[in-house]
């Protein structure tokens, strides 16, 4: 089984932006620090533009939030990148003259359909600024960590 990182690569970029604001934001720079390449980064950019979350100029490499980072939540981020929205996926290829495989798809496809509707609240709950905020505070408990030489 394949696991997409659009997500947080995503919340990556727009962290990204947000706190490297006053630095390089080319997508080369951006790659780095995803340790991705620059085209990935591109790609993103342009769904994150598309969904409203960014605005970027052609030809300048100065990336912007259109909206306040208390203001775009990890939900807003998922449906931007996510291809067909959905976290779980059914098998359809099962044996329809089993008890099982001829009952299991709609089975779970109910199943999954709360737990979907579950993670989409709790992700509209999780703001950039919520992320941004412990990105900081992991950095300043990694700074008081090291060693003074």
């Amino acid at each position: 089984m394949r696991y997409s990182h659009k997500l947080s690569d995503a919340v990556h970029i727009l962290a990204y932006i947000d706190i490297y604001h006053d630095q390089s934001l080319a997508s080369t720079a951006i790659a780095a620090s995803v340790e991705s390449n620059p085209a990935l980064v591109r790609r993103l950019m342009v769904a994150l533009r598309r969904a409203d979350l960014l605005t970027t100029q052609q030809g300048t490499a100065q990336p912007r939030l259109t909206r306040a980072t208390k203001d775009i939540t990890l939900l807003d981020v998922y449906q931007a990148v996510t291809d067909d929205g959905n976290l779980l996926h059914v098998d359809d290829k099962t044996n329809p003259l089993c008890i099982v495989g001829g009952n299991i798809q709609e089975t779970l496809r109910e199943a999954y359909q709360q737990v979907q509707h579950a993670a989409e609240a709790q992700m509209a709950q999780i703001t950039l600024a919520d992320l941004i905020t412990q990105i900081w505070t992991r950095q300043r408990q990694r700074e008081a960590a090291k060693p003074t030489e």
